[in-house]
């Protein structure tokens, strides 16, 4: 927090005859006329410059006020990283199992030996 300061205060320890000084200075500088306009433009730029400077400190208490809570960073890579998985993954469509083969009885049937070209019994010459 910034603590409440007079102009004067960043100047160092002047005293009520070091200020009628400047006074005179200043009055022999610009003129008795002049005087009133400066004093009038001093205040004005004195008020503009507080006025900024609260402006300020409230812009900077407001963003503080609105800062949301940081989740934890590792979660949140953690969370990015299975998204990325997800959307970046191949799509494998599972293999069509064929459907059971239902197989139907058959009349008993004898077996036969394959037919071949060569005898049974070859001779011998």
């Amino acid at each position: 927090m910034i603590p409440n300061l007079s102009p004067l205060a960043l100047l160092p320890d002047f005293g009520g005859g070091e200020m009628m000084l400047i006074l005179l200075v200043v009055l022999l500088l610009f003129g008795g006329d002049k005087m009133p306009q400066l004093a009038k433009s001093l205040g004005k730029s004195i008020r503009e410059f507080k006025k900024a400077a609260n402006e300020v400190e409230r812009e900077i208490k407001r963003a503080i006020d609105e800062v949301p809570d940081t989740p934890d960073i590792g979660t949140t890579l953690r969370q990015a990283a299975e998204e990325s998985r997800k959307q970046h993954a191949p799509r494998i469509a599972p293999k069509p199992v064929p459907p059971a083969e239902v197989s139907t009885p058959t009349p008993a049937t004898p077996i036969t030996p394959p037919a071949s070209s060569a005898p049974e019994n070859p001779t011998t010459t």
